[in-house]
């Protein structure tokens, strides 16, 4: 397991993330060790472990990870409030967020970026938004 440090220097966090190719699919391994971990993580970004690459890992409902490269929010519907902690931020946050969202996304298949497209709902596309910021270099 190659599980990655946490970083907190804002310089790197709020950087603008560049996109991910199919050369950085060790990237995928480090961000799964990373998560699998942390204990009490849903959700960890490259920029989280200094890489500043548009990628981040995220648990499903069932706890399985999932990797999405260059994520884009398509579609958000039904905003609410939360208060979000994050790993590389000491205090709880408000943010507003989506109940439901559409995403687009590439995911590496055999050593291959492959585009998606998916819907998410709930706490998944809670974290899944959380992810998105990290790529954005936006810090809750």
């Amino acid at each position: 397991m190659a599980a990655k440090k946490i970083i907190k220097d804002e310089k790197i966090l709020t950087q603008a993330c560049e996109d991910c190719t199919a050369e950085d699919a060790q990237l995928a391994q480090d961000l799964i060790d990373t998560v699998a971990a942390t204990e009490d993580a849903a959700c960890i970004a490259a920029n989280q472990i200094g890489v500043t690459k548009r990628a981040f890992c995220y648990l499903d409902d069932d706890d399985q990870p999932h990797v999405m490269f260059n994520p884009v929010m398509k579609r958000a519907l039904a905003p609410f409030k939360a208060v979000e902690e994050c790993f590389s931020v000491d205090e709880p946050h408000k943010v507003t967020r989506f109940q439901r969202m559409m995403v687009e996304y590439d995911e590496l298949v055999d050593g291959e970026l492959v585009p998606r497209k998916r819907e998410f709902r709930d706490w998944t596309a809670q974290i899944i938004q959380h992810g998105i910021d990290h790529t954005n270099g936006k810090l809750v």
